[in-house]
């Protein structure tokens, strides 16, 4: 065997690994499940990217924390599948490819449909591919053979049945309701793609002449120029103050329409004057008060919220124009009242932020109550868990007060619906495939709805349409329902709800077991991070700065199920130098196996009391991580790895075995236990970590030193199980106090300054551990840099005038002798100068606080900063006297 085989770079370079690796992962097919009909397979289907761009940090942690669960049970032995995708994103996609379009100064319409979604096909295959690739340097080990898009035939014609499939069950209905419209998309939005925020308006107090000239009524509003839209004044029916006022008629101002005063238990009477306009085009509660009271729609809006044909002399206006409009011409009538600030829920677009128009719209709609009723269920029993539990009661109550979902979007790019208007009947046929004629008259003047499906449509189906459904396929029977379905919380209702909804309505079945909801990754003013909005930072280029397996470790760093949290540069270079550190313990140990060595195994009659420590701590730890694992704990998971490799592994008991090996007697006894402990550790780091893993795995491969050597990939290693006969109470304990002994003296050392080439002494009592710690002393006098360390049989107590410091542990006693850390007069000395320096500056404080002009002229927070530093010299005064007086006795 070559002396190269012992030796790895001095330095890690995850450029050099990460493209290497993950292509001869991709290459051996490791990423792709076989049907073993025998197993329960584990199954993740991925949150379908959009194809908006690149990938964000919120993307980077869905492909982390989706990636630690499948490379764990794939090791596990267990047949499993993660099914990478893409979604078309309806609305967002339509948005950036007009902007980009808008920079070459043509819009849409001037292109026409056919070579606009040219335009958009070229997007989505340019960013399609750049998902692809952005994953593949995350590590994510998903299954690219199945690689699914939601414009794919498959989910396209699963999109048509599950269509059709409601349609005619009458679970799908056109009809004319309140929508939310956005003017910049052109589009209807459904409830949750509108954003409500709090904004400082202002309260229109206007008068309403009675149509007999005997007053007026007055009405508050918020949005004065609906007004136009008018088409009757409410008022409570129990409210005193209007009833003999209902049924009376009124002049709608400015443009002079008579209108009726009624009776709804609807209206709040403690909103303005208790009298409210309704506006049912405009308005989703007047849209029922008028179903109630027959009052029919007044539409004042054109789709690009300019104000249309009846608005009278307000046509052609824009919205916010024909407010400031109408607000004049009413003052010019003597009708505006009064104006009073008032903050109120403004919804926006989420992809755009406009402000969005609530008008009446012909839409399709799903009818989601009869639906939800077999999901909420499926929660309730348990056949469905939701990590973290807080998030079922929020399920449940927007289950169980949920409204009808529009699905129909008035934009280009999505599945167009699979619905054909006839020109003859007026009926529509509704139909998986393309037909040629009207299924009712049997004409053929017949076209397509222009409108598309809303994308979370198509992604409700993703579970299934992506197994083959509606088809019968090997898949859809191995691989359904699947495992988890892992994704962020603030998509529990656009995406889980309705998953967990249509899986079941079409398949019988829910679509899976577990949903772990993860929480966001915020920028740096605690913001959303999305594409279209701008914020998003490029897991890439921290990717090239710190490596993949630093950023995976980073991301995941201080997270919890349903968290939120933020990146920082301290995480990134936490887990660069865990990696960094891995890589120089990983470099002594292979550099420390003979050439010559062929004989790994331990040899359980030459352990001594730190191997048994470190194997003992390892299948704790092996315990502990698949035990948090199995919980979706997987930031502790990760913690606790990292604390033993770093803490244990690296910085004692690695330290403790260059101490043994320099005896060469002992150093066969001690390399098995460091390459063995190392093999174990790297199997149970490379879900979190898996490229500085597999490149350190495979340098020990290559010694012939690892265990699983017959195997081509740490990718398909087995994963760590715990040996409970291993675990060894007594060397816990007895290294516990090695280390707390050392740790002492260290930190003794650095508070007195004691450079690192002085060695001080120390007197160790450890009761009934004193022998097994004495046979340790040559690893604590190397390590604390002490001698002579003197093992003593009772605890002692200094004596008067004795110049000791004494530090009282868990097991043991150290007493160590200031003179053998510092020089006493010289020490004396720099404290009292330091004391003097203090109290001056004490002085000249109490002097300055004791002054009347400067306490009522200077500011209060100048004030409030002099009495603090009073506060915190006189503690560190305190604390120097008691230092010198001790050094004195």
């Amino acid at each position: 065997m070559s002396e190269s085989i012992n030796e790895m770079p001095k330095v890690y370079d995850p450029a050099k690994s990460e493209e290497k690796w993950y292509q001869f992962w991709v290459e051996k097919g490791f990423f792709t499940p076989a049907i073993d009909q025998g197993k329960q397979p584990f199954v993740v289907i991925m949150p379908p990217t959009n194809i908006t761009g690149e990938l964000h940090l919120g993307h980077a942690l869905t492909a982390t924390i989706e990636d630690i669960m499948v490379r764990w049970h794939r090791m596990r032995g267990e047949p499993t599948l993660w099914l990478p995708g893409v979604d078309h994103a309806g609305i967002a996609t339509q948005v950036v490819v007009e902007r980009t379009l808008a920079r070459e100064n043509i819009d849409r319409h001037q292109l026409g449909r056919e070579k606009f979604l040219e335009r958009v096909w070229q997007w989505a295959n340019k960013y399609r591919n750049k998902i692809i690739e952005e994953h593949r340097r995350l590590g994510a080990s998903m299954d690219w053979t199945r690689l699914r898009f939601t414009m794919d035939e498959g989910p396209s014609r699963a999109v048509r049945t599950a269509f059709v499939r409601l349609y005619k069950k009458g679970l799908i209905y056109r009809g004319e309701r309140i929508i939310n419209w956005c003017p910049r998309c052109a589009t209807a939005l459904s409830d949750l793609e509108t954003e409500h925020q709090d904004i400082q308006g202002n309260l229109y107090y206007i008068r309403y002449p009675f149509l007999d000239g005997s007053g007026d009524i007055t009405v508050a509003t918020t949005r004065p120029e609906t007004l136009l839209g008018d088409t009757a004044v409410a008022v409570n029916p129990d409210d005193e103050r209007y009833s003999s006022s209902i049924g009376k008629k009124l002049v709608l101002p400015l443009l002079k329409r008579i209108i009726p005063i009624i009776a709804d238990e609807a209206i709040d009477p403690s909103f303005g004057t208790g009298a409210v306009k309704v506006t049912p085009a405009h308005d989703p509660v007047d849209f029922e008060i008028s179903q109630r009271h027959d009052l029919g729609l007044v539409n004042i809006m054109n789709p690009n919220a300019t104000l249309n044909e009846n608005t009278g002399p307000y046509q052609g206006m824009e919205r916010f124009a024909g407010r400031k409009a109408v607000l004049d011409d009413l003052e010019k009538d003597g009708l505006l009242m009064k104006v009073d600030p008032y903050v109120h829920s403004i919804g926006h677009c989420q992809r755009c932020r406009t402000i969005v128009e609530p008008l009446a719209s012909k839409q399709w709609f799903v009818k989601m109550a009869p639906l939800a009723v077999p999901a909420i269920r499926a929660v309730e029993d348990g056949r469905i868990t939701i990590i973290p539990n807080r998030f079922v009661k929020v399920y449940l109550n927007w289950m169980e007060n949920i409204r009808d979902w529009c699905i129909s979007r008035q934009l280009w790019w999505g599945h167009q619906i699979p619905a054909w208007y006839c020109e003859d009947c007026g009926e529509y046929t509704v139909s998986v495939a393309d037909p040629v004629e009207c299924e009712r008259c049997r004409s053929k003047n017949i076209h397509q709805d222009p409108d598309v499906l809303d994308t979370w449509f198509s992604s409700a189906l993703w579970p299934h349409s992506t197994l083959g459904w509606p088809g019968d396929t090997e898949d859809m029977r191995y691989f359904y329902p699947t495992s988890v379905m892992e994704t962020a919380y603030d998509i529990l209702f656009f995406w889980v709800a309705r998953m967990i909804i249509m899986g079941i309505e079409d398949t019988g079945n829910i679509p899976f077991r577990t949903v772990y909801l993860h929480g966001l990754i915020r920028d740096d003013k605690g913001d959303k991070m999305s594409k279209t909005r701008g914020n998003v930072l490029d897991p890439v280029p921290l990717i090239e700065k710190y490596g993949t397996d630093a950023v995976r470790f980073a991301l995941l760093m201080g997270t919890a199920p349903g968290n939120d949290s933020r990146l920082s540069t301290t995480k990134l270079e936490a887990g660069r130098n865990f990696a960094n550190k891995l890589w120089n313990a990983a470099r002594f140990v292979i550099r420390s196996i003979e050439p010559e060595r062929k004989n790994f195994d331990i040899d359980s009659g030459k352990l001594n009391v730190e191997d048994r420590w470190i194997l003992s701590r390892l299948n704790r730890t092996v315990k502990g991580a698949n035990e948090h694992l199995a919980n979706y704990r997987f930031e502790e998971s990760q913690a606790l790895i990292h604390d033993f490799l770093w803490g244990e592994y690296c910085d004692w008991y690695i330290e403790m075995a260059k101490i043994r090996m320099r005896d060469t007697s002992l150093d066969k006894a001690t390399v098995p236990v460091l390459v063995h402990v190392l093999e174990v550790s790297l199997r149970l780091l490379h879900p979190f970590m898996p490229f500085v893993s597999e490149e350190i795995w495979q340098s020990l491969k290559r010694t012939g030193a690892n265990e699983n050597r017959g195997i081509e990939s740490i990718v398909i290693a087995s994963y760590p199980e715990s040996d409970g006969n291993a675990l060894d109470d007594s060397a816990e304990k007895i290294i516990e106090t090695v280390i707390d002994i050392t740790r002492s003296i260290r930190n003794t050392r650095a508070e007195h300054n004691v450079a690192s080439g002085v060695w001080v002494t120390a007197q160790v009592y450890a009761g009934d551990l004193t022998e097994a710690v004495h046979n340790e002393c040559e690893a604590i006098e190397t390590l604390a840099r002490v001698k002579p360390l003197t093992f003593l049989q009772q605890r002692r107590q200094p004596g008067p005038g004795e110049n000791v410091i004494v530090n009282v542990l868990k097991e043991a006693e150290v007493v160590i002798p200031m003179a053998s850390m510092v020089d006493i007069a010289a020490e004396r000395a720099r404290l009292q100068k330091e004391i003097d320096q203090d109290q001056a500056e004490a002085d000249r404080l109490e002097i300055r606080l004791r002054d009347q002009q400067f306490l009522t002229r200077a500011p209060e927070a100048v004030v409030t900063k002099e009495k603090a530093r009073l506060i915190s010299i006189n503690v560190k005064l305190t604390r120097l006297k008691q230092e010198l007086t001790r050094l004195h006795s």
